[in-house]
């Protein structure tokens, strides 16, 4: 972790039954402690969160999620990745109970079938194939900062809106082959439960997001065009998760909605 960057950043999600959110909630601001920064979101339905500190305390937190407790089982399943951030990263801790870790209108539930997960090189395969239907599920102010060659963008101004696009635009065919990408990897997942439910027969996600592939991917062979957006102080992060200067319209910030977390 270089010099100028010396917070480590854990952005993490399970879907998982949770009998006590705030039993939960509390032991979060435990291990907080005062050394840790960001937002987690904690429901029925499991955790989602961006938390943000010294490396050793960021490891310690981590640690501890995959023991499980008297109020909840082992974290066993976590999609977690990190990175690195300035000393002001977030200047806060918010740790909500929330109806749904990531706003859709419908909780799921941790054994809902769900969308395929496909790794990073087997990614480029996928989306490289023309009879393929590549589907950013981000919102349509994330889109226009980057995303994949080739991909369809919704245009969506929220997540709970994308029911209505697959009901709208793509019900007339669901034996269609789709290929499905968001951030990190927690819309994919409830979106292509959705589209399963709904009678899609062949729904693959990007496993951990564009945030693994831009991790994993060398620039060389990335399909991947701009930047990827991401809801904290950075903004963008490009390829080797590096912080980005993205181009940005003067109102930007102004007319971002605010996200959850993922």
């Amino acid at each position: 972790m270089s010099e100028d960057l010396p917070n480590k950043v854990a952005a993490f999600y399970q879907f998982i039954r949770l009998d006590d959110p705030g039993a939960v909630r509390e032991e979060f601001l435990g291990l907080c402690g005062g050394n840790i920064w960001g937002t987690v979101l904690v429901s029925l339905e499991g955790i989602n969160g961006t938390l943000a500190g010294a490396p050793q305390a960021i490891d310690s937190f981590v640690a501890a999620l995959a023991r499980p407790a008297a109020h909840r089982p082992a974290f066993d399943r976590l999609e977690l990745k990190f990175s690195a951030a300035g000393p002001k990263h977030f200047d806060r801790l918010k740790i909500k109970l929330k109806r749904e870790i990531i706003t859709f209108g419908r909780t799921l539930a941790p054994d809902a079938p769900v969308g395929r997960a496909v790794g990073t090189c087997e990614w480029n395969r996928l989306i490289d194939d023309p009879d393929v239907l590549v589907l950013d599920t981000r919102n349509g102010f994330e889109v226009e900062m980057g995303t994949f060659a080739r991909a369809t963008d919704p245009k969506l101004t929220s997540f709970s809106a994308f029911k209505t696009y697959v009901d709208r635009e793509l019900a007339h065919d669901k034996s269609r082959k789709i290929a499905m990408f968001c951030t990190g990897g927690i819309r994919c997942e409830k979106a292509s439960a959705y589209m399963i439910e709904a009678g899609f027969s062949e729904v693959y996600q990007l496993q951990g997001g564009i945030l693994r592939y831009l991790e994993e991917m060398p620039e060389a062979e990335s399909r991947w065009r701009g930047g990827c957006f991401v809801f904290d102080q950075r903004i963008a992060l490009g390829h080797g998760l590096k912080v980005e200067t993205p181009k940005l319209h003067p109102n930007f910030l102004d007319t971002t909605p605010e996200k959850d977390a993922e």
